[in-house]
């Protein structure tokens, strides 16, 4: 894919979830920094006492909101909030997941499959599909969907996080399908993966920091060309393998 046209306007109406830590924090502190108008949603903002710092350092551009992504509930009164506020949402970042620690080939869980499909798949498909509306009325509108390179097909070689993995390439397949006729409306979509990154979820031994992953994936943002189709690429501009 080409990453060849021109960057968005200046001040965006950016919907971030999963905002009170890691990746997403960081992409809330990145876009505030480039001018950008943020609402960060999170399942606890009382406890989210960066994002509250952030708040009150950019009262104008930051709004902190409740977001309980598999809720329908949830997710309806943050998109009602939104239109009732700002219109129209110019970028949605689907950033929010949860990764299973300690699974084993011979004890595999239902239950815990259940949660990262729901989650980390059906969730993000779901919220996109409602907040379309919003995203038509956008400036150059684009939804952001962080994967992960655990979710290729292709690259995989081992037995690794595989209720994670499972629900990854599952929204590889939601990007894909969701980007045709999100596009006839004008909205492009992408399959982020941040590469290995030094967060909560990535752990202490990951090679690559929040900044200079979450910089890379909004240069990838913001040169998307307009015929974008749910391409996966990572955070350097690289089309990674199904």
């Amino acid at each position: 894919m080409s990453l060849s046209s021109p960057a968005p306007p200046a001040r965006r109406r950016v919907l971030v979830t999963g905002a009170s830590r890691g990746l997403g924090l960081e992409f809330v502190r990145q876009l505030l920094a480039r001018g950008d108008a943020v609402l960060a949603a999170c399942r606890r903002p009382g406890e989210a006492a960066t994002l509250a710092a952030l708040a009150g350092e950019h009262p104008e551009r930051l709004q902190v909101r409740a977001l309980e992504l598999t809720d329908p509930a949830s997710r309806a009164a943050l998109l009602d909030d939104i239109a009732a506020n700002w219109g129209a949402i110019d970028l949605l970042i689907n950033n929010a997941g949860v990764l299973a620690s300690g699974e084993r080939f011979g004890q595999l869980d239902a239950a815990t499959f259940r949660t990262a499909f729901e989650t980390n798949t059906l969730a993000p498909l779901l919220l996109a599909e409602a907040a379309t509306p919003l995203l038509a009325k956008g400036r150059a509108p684009a939804v952001a969907w962080l994967s992960s390179v655990l979710g290729s097909i292709g690259a995989t070689q081992s037995f690794y996080t595989p209720s994670y993995a499972v629900s990854k390439a599952a929204l590889n397949m939601a990007v894909r399908l969701a980007a045709i006729p999100m596009a006839e409306q004008g909205i492009r979509s992408v399959a982020l993966h941040p590469g290995w990154v030094k967060t909560g979820m990535g752990g202490p031994a990951a090679p690559l920091e929040a900044p200079e992953s979450v910089s890379g994936m909004l240069r990838v943002i913001d040169t998307l060309p307009a015929d974008v189709r749910g391409d996966f690429i990572d955070y350097s501009g690289e089309t990674l393998p199904w």
